[in-house]
């Protein structure tokens, strides 16, 4: 073997000894987890569902099976919408949800799972990573004794499903509608009957005439449950809820007692859900909306004139929630500053929408 091989071998030896090292070191420094994290969605529903499996197997495989987060179906081991509530009581070390359905006790809660007219996916995240949205969502949780972790966020929600036609706003008025978060008040605004009901209860409760329509989530997850089959009419877009955010939530004492090195890996698996889930959402909604046209399904869009009237509504809300609590009030102007100050960006960084009908590309 000539000198220059021996030398080489020589450090790649010293390299693998080197990894080796390194690679037993930080499975030292990482603790042995093992959650049963239950969700609030069935993690058969696209995107929206089956984003923390992923980034549980993802655990698994970067940390050699020492962070095993063992998801649970809804209803399973507590009730869909109860996430919240058992990780603060620390009857479970974590669990996986939609923020906005603690904006009963945690009012801005609401605006951490979606904003109505604020932020979309990509914004959001922004906001949160760099403007200040990381440090108020922590302010907001840690009282309650739960540290969320932004992990899986979505392209916006359908506006809602209809069995009958929505012309204008007034025809909103007595209808009998799901809805969630921030999006459910302003609704109410219009006359609306509006009661919160899990995504599996929906399908029946259109078909039986309980509900006039409702809004869910993503055109693919509202195929997965059926709409389509009981409301004739789709409408978009979903102004109410620009994203759909999802958390890991995790019992603050629980988290508080991981190592610097688990923290960060699961910090770095959830950012990772968030791109996985917000690439599955936007590759697959543009065929699914093709698809409820062909099955017959009226797909319209909201007039300038009901955006204009949801947007005034939206501001009144808006201000009455900001008065009554301060801390949703200081997480509402945050995101509205931020939106402020990227819009000369979004307004003329991006292509419009709709360049291609513009131009008439096919």
């Amino acid at each position: 073997m000539t000198r220059f091989n021996t030398r080489f071998m020589g450090s790649v030896a010293a390299v693998g000894a080197l990894a080796l090292m390194t690679s037993a070191t930080t499975a030292d420094a990482l603790d042995r987890v093992r959650w049963q994290v239950p969700m609030a969605f069935a993690s058969t529903l696209t995107a929206l569902g089956d984003t923390m499996p992923w980034v549980a197997e993802q655990l698994r495989a970067a940390s050699g099976g020492e962070i095993d987060l063992r998801v649970a179906e809804p209803g399973a081991v507590i009730p869909a919408l109860s996430v919240f509530d058992n990780v603060s009581d620390g009857n479970i070390d974590a669990g996986y949800s939609w923020m906005g359905y603690e904006w009963g006790s945690v009012p801005a809660a609401a605006l951490f799972g979606a904003t109505p007219f604020g932020p979309e996916s990509i914004e959001f995240l922004a906001w949160m990573t760099h403007h200040g949205g990381q440090e108020l969502l922590e302010e907001t949780f840690h009282p309650y004794n739960v540290h969320p972790i932004s992990c899986g966020t979505i392209s916006p929600e359908t506006a809602g499903w209809f069995r009958e036609e929505v012309n204008t706003v007034d025809d909103l008025q007595g209808l009998r509608f799901r809805a969630a978060g921030v999006g459910g008040e302003i609704f109410q605004e219009f006359g609306m009957s509006v009661t919160l009901l899990p995504g599996g209860e929906l399908y029946q409760a259109l078909e039986t005439g309980t509900l006039d329509g409702t809004e869910f989530s993503l055109p693919t997850v509202d195929e997965q449950l059926g709409f389509y089959q009981v409301a004739d009419y789709l409408y978009l877009p979903g102004w109410h809820q620009p994203a759909t955010n999802q958390f890991l939530y995790v019992n603050l004492d629980v988290w508080n007692g991981l190592s610097e090195q688990t923290q960060a890996l699961i910090n770095m698996a959830c950012m990772a859900g968030n791109a996985y889930a917000i690439a599955r959402a936007e590759a697959l909604q543009g065929a699914v909306i093709t698809s409820f046209e062909e099955r017959g399904t009226n797909v319209r869009t909201y007039s300038e004139e009901q955006l204009e009237a949801f947007w005034e509504a939206t501001q009144a809300v808006m201000e009455r929630r900001s008065e009554e609590d301060e801390m949703f009030g200081r997480v509402y102007q945050s995101q509205m500053d931020f939106l402020r100050e990227l819009r000369p960006w979004k307004e003329q960084g991006y292509l419009p929408r709709d360049w291609m009908t513009r131009l008439g590309v096919d």
